[in-house]
């Protein structure tokens, strides 16, 4: 059985965030993920400011694919402007391994499918041990499944289904579109050319579409069909693949011995635009900064909100 005092499953922004200060502080991790990276990820890829910030990158010297937006072009139940900012596009598949390679820590591709806690220790699969254990895999984390679903259950009015697509694209618009509450869906979608890519697609409340018996694919087909209309993307075939995450629940904190859980994991995603690299990054510093001080961990501190919390704060609320 192989023992490391902290194991952190899940490789993604978060796991590794946190991994990367565990060692600053002088504490040494491992990670366990599922995949193998570099790993297709669906995802926007839209980071902020406070995410170059918080993870401490150099812009000027990061090796991969990374869009400025000066602008972003926004829509409001038909009602448009447009808002100067500095805003990041990254394509997750690059800046995930980038991430990971970067925290220095030693990674196992390694799916976890049971975790017991005996002793003061958690048991992985009867393979690893730690005393330290934090779960970074993403909605459907075995760590939540295992400790945190009966305790903490996800309120299903938070529940968002999204829909993607990412592919290489001859971009001719290099604008950032954002549509909020498309034909009265509670969500957004959006247009993020990233180079030489495309990121297209949209999210929206799961019982909304449930009350209204429609899906998410059928606000992705009225999706594609208005950026062919606005000359956005021509006539092309996509291969569009979903996914499912939580915005922000109300409980800030799910304390349990030596057991932290963070990022999509925890519930996350900010209430106005469904930010998830954000809060991950944060949570993964502030889980980080708890196992090595042994000091509170707690999320109340990471923002709600993202963009519009700046913009249009306590005003402005889209889901």
């Amino acid at each position: 059985m192989i023992e490391q005092e902290i194991i952190i499953i899940g490789g993604g922004p978060a796991g590794s965030t946190c991994a990367r200060k565990l060692r600053e502080l002088g504490k040494t991790a491992l990670i366990l993920d599922k995949s193998k990276f570099p790993r297709s990820k669906l995802c926007a890829g839209w980071i902020t400011p406070s995410v170059i910030k918080n993870l401490k990158i150099d812009i000027s010297t990061y090796p991969h694919n990374l869009t400025i937006f000066p602008k972003l072009h926004i829509q409001v139940h038909g009602r448009r402007f447009s808002i100067k900012t500095t805003q990041y596009a990254i394509r997750r598949i690059e800046f995930d391994d980038w991430l990971l390679y970067r925290s220095g820590v030693p990674v196992i591709q390694h799916e976890v499918k049971n975790i017991e806690q005996k002793n003061g220790y958690y048991i992985i699969d009867q393979k690893y041990r730690c005393r330290f254990m934090v779960g970074a895999g993403g909605t459907n984390c075995p760590v939540y499944q295992t400790f945190y679903k009966d305790k903490f259950s996800r309120l299903k009015e938070k529940l968002i289904v999204a829909m993607e697509a990412e592919f290489p694209y001859p971009v001719k618009d290099k604008n950032c579109y954002l549509w909020f509450y498309e034909n009265n869906l509670p969500g957004y979608s959006w247009y993020v050319p990233k180079t030489d890519f495309l990121n297209i697609g949209i999210g929206g409340k799961f019982l909304h579409l449930q009350s209204r018996q429609e899906t998410i694919k059928e606000h992705l087909a009225l999706l594609v069909n208005k950026l062919k209309n606005c000359s956005l993307i021509d006539d092309v075939e996509i291969a569009p693949r979903g996914y499912q995450y939580y915005l922000r629940h109300k409980q800030d904190t799910m304390p349990m011995e030596n057991l932290y859980i963070i990022g999509d994991a925890a519930g996350l995603a900010t209430i106005d635009m469904g930010e998830g690299i954000g809060p991950a990054v944060e949570s993964g510093l502030r889980a980080a900064y708890a196992i090595a001080t042994g000091k509170k961990f707690s999320l109340k501190s990471i923002p709600k909100y993202s963009l519009f919390q700046i913009i249009l704060g306590k005003y402005f609320r889209i889901f």
